[in-house]
């Protein structure tokens, strides 16, 4: 048995220079963009995770300091400070500057690694404007300093150390990155996911950059820790849910002659999507890979063997497939291996290894087989619910077998509400889901008839997270839709088909307006999740207030656009005749000018306008006598005309689209749960929480 505290320069292997990490970073870290940003952070963090899973670390705090800075600081073992025997230099600055420089290529120094101890933290060194390393090792405290990834000085120890670990500080390069802002929120997810996947590791993070000089200030910190790890993971994945199976499945083996650990947490809930979370390492792969395939192959052979067993399945026809076993199930994978894992690209989005496949599927097949035999009741729920989900596929598939039969005899004709554009080039075509037919025939009349199509949708509709596959396809609010993007739905979808590379949602500027737009977002999380990676979904920006000033008209967009707009238009306007300024003038005060007086009376008008209230402005501005603004609300789409809509609205260029990303799917998806979902308390929570700090709200 090696001596897993033993990290020395012995096991740090130098592979390559460092130089083409500034050249092109992207293959490192995937891009320059806010993902890119994080990356930097995440492979920082993984090196502590690392030594985590070696077992010789278990507090880890990630810091957020001023001037965008950011540190993260773990009791592990500490990078080597000795001379290098290959390089010649401190082992520290060898691995902080050396390209494939770590105790992860064939070294002893680590079992399993998900960072690039060496790789990573030497790009994240090159991409930022300026680093610092803190190593305390044997009594001793040492540092070193860089700058775009060059050493400033030679290491050096600066005095005596307690304890043991590593602390990075560092603040990327705006050279390199054109936006540099940490996001909390996605900050929080991946620790938290760290927190799960290496159970008894306490992750603590701080955001330092306000109230500096409180003493011990405790604000605005964020502690994960989780003893139950993947089990505790599933269980936040079915917050807020109808659980099937009460106690998630919780199954873990270690294959010693494969040198690799599987790990794998499961339970059913009520809802009608799947949730798998796959790791290698530590590291999150959405795209799945073999051992997800592994997963699914035992998931289903487990399953059907015990059904057929138990007499539930007597016909062939009625085995269940893979895709009858998703609806519901949320599932945590996590594979551990010494041998290098194979992902598909630099950011690891698909694990490749086939060996992990087989793996996998054995010992899932195995601890599910054991589970199913001593939790009989809590079988016969699971397989339970995967019958239904197998009698909704097929009354969806003979859904959506109707609307290609239908579209086949109608010489594929779309739909009849449906105003198309005239081009056939999908990446030049938009296509309008209005609200309203009176909002929709002022968009059919103020739109571009070569690009621009229009689809109103009106009354009530259907929410897609309390619904079926088969109902969402019978729709008659959906129904249209689903033909009109030509796409197909759920397995006949198709990307390629899309007949419109814009599809705008474009709603009142209220309470129902929103609702609608609501439930058009779940349909498309939930059904059409891809168009939304790929940058298809829009939301419209209509205005609400229309500014008029002589002949001059200007649109706001919310009372905060209200009020800037009726300060400048008040204030940077003149409007004299040569009559008004003798009148002005006789009554003057002494040694006052006309042109004196007007910037006064602005400048009482500007103070006026800035000192009230939003809610208050149309009032004030009525009653102020000299601001000479006329505003109107629109109290929806259907009151502007074809020309207003098409000015404000419609126009490329003028208009003001919002995209719609996706930066966190697990939050995303726990969040439309608690909006759209059954459970009512969360909802209520939730609007409790956030309703003072809802824009705009006209009840």
């Amino acid at each position: 048995m090696k001596d897993k505290n033993k990290y020395t320069s012995e096991q740090i292997q130098v592979l390559e220079g460092l130089e083409p990490v500034r050249k092109r970073p992207g293959m490192y870290i995937g891009g320059t963009g806010l993902e890119g940003l994080h990356h930097l952070l995440w492979e920082v963090v993984n090196n502590s995770i690392d030594e985590a899973m070696a077992g010789v670390c278990n507090n880890i705090e990630v810091a957020l300091l001023p001037d965008e800075q950011i540190k993260v600081e773990d009791n592990g073992r500490g990078i080597p400070v000795e001379i290098h025997e290959k390089t010649k230099k401190s082992t520290l600055e060898t691995v902080m500057t050396m390209l494939h420089a770590g105790g992860k290529f064939g070294g002893d120094g680590y079992k399993v690694s998900g960072g690039l101890h060496g790789v990573g933290v030497s790009a994240v060194n090159a991409l930022s404007k300026w680093m610092r390393v803190e190593v305390k090792r044997d009594g001793e405290l040492w540092l070193q300093e860089y700058q775009r990834g060059a050493p400033k000085e030679k290491v050096k120890k600066i005095g005596e150390a307690k304890g043991h670990g590593t602390t990075v500080i560092f603040e990327p390069d705006p050279d390199i990155f054109p936006e540099i802002k940490w996001n909390k929120k996605t900050i929080y997810s991946y620790l938290r996911q760290q927190a799960y996947l290496t159970k008894g590791t306490r992750i603590k993070v701080v955001d330092k950059r306000t109230e500096l000089n409180v003493k011990d200030y405790q604000g605005k910190s964020y502690e994960f820790y989780f003893d139950g790890g993947v089990v505790s993971y599933v269980e936040h994945l079915n917050e807020n849910k109808d659980i099937v199976n009460e106690a998630p499945v919780y199954i873990q083996k270690e294959i010693e002659e494969a040198d690799t650990y599987v790990e794998v947490a499961l339970q059913y809930n009520q809802d009608y999507k799947e949730k798998i979370q796959a790791f290698t390492n530590n590291i999150y792969n959405p795209g799945g890979g073999t051992h997800v395939a592994g997963f699914r192959m035992a998931l289903t052979r487990s399953l059907n063997d015990y059904a057929k067993q138990q007499g539930i399945i007597k016909n062939k026809e009625d085995t269940l497939t893979a895709e009858d076993l998703q609806e519901g199930l949320s599932a945590v994978i996590s594979v551990k291996m010494a041998k290098s894992p194979q992902f598909e690209g630099q950011t690891k989005d698909k694990l490749g290894n086939p060996e992990v496949k087989g793996l996998v599927f054995s010992v899932v097949k195995e601890g599910l087989g054991y589970y199913l035999a001593e939790n009989p009741n809590d079988a016969k729920k699971i397989i339970g619910k995967c019958l239904l989900s197998a009698k909704a596929r097929k009354a969806a598939k003979a859904a959506r077998e109707s609307i290609i039969r239908k579209g086949a005899l109608d010489g594929m004709s779309l739909p009849g509400k449906l105003a198309d554009c005239s081009s056939r080039k999908a990446e030049e075509c938009e296509i309008f889901i209005v609200e309203g037919d009176s909002a929709g025939g002022s968009a059919k009349q103020a739109r571009n008839r070569r690009f621009q199509a229009i689809l109103p949708v009106f009354g009530k509709m259907l929410n897609v997270e309390k619904s079926r596959l088969d109902k969402v396809i019978k729709n008659d609010k959906f129904q249209p839709l689903i033909i009109a993007l030509g796409t197909g739905i759920d397995e006949t979808f198709d990307i390629e088909k899309l007949r419109y590379s814009k599809i705008i949602l474009m709603s009142d500027a209220d309470v129902d307006g929103a609702h609608i737009r609501t439930l058009m977002l779940t349909f498309f999380y939930r059904y059409f999740k891809e168009l939304i990676l790929n940058g298809n979904i829009y939301i419209a920006q209509p205005p609400l207030y229309r500014v008029q000033k002589g002949k001059r008209i200007e649109y706001a967009y919310n009372e905060e656009d209200l009020k800037k707009l009726a300060i400048t238009m008040t204030t940077g306007q003149e409007n004299k005749t040569e009559t008004r300024q003798k009148t002005e003038k006789d009554s003057l005060p002494e040694n006052q000018t006309s042109k004196e007086a007007e910037s006064d009376k602005k400048e009482e008008i500007r103070q006026a306008l800035e000192e009230t209230d939003p809610e208050e402005l149309q009032k004030i501005i009525k009653e102020k006598a000299g601001t000479g603004l006329t505003v109107s609300r629109f109290k929806g789409l259907g009151e502007m005309n074809p020309e207003q809509l098409w000015e404000t609205t419609m126009d490329p260029k003028t208009r003001n689209l919002l995209q719609v990303t996706i930066e966190d799917a697990e939050e995303s998806d726990r969040i439309f749960n608690v909006l759209m979902g059954n459970e009512v308390a969360p909802r209520r929570k939730f609007i409790q929480a956030y309703a003072s700090s809802v824009e705009n709200l006209d009840v």
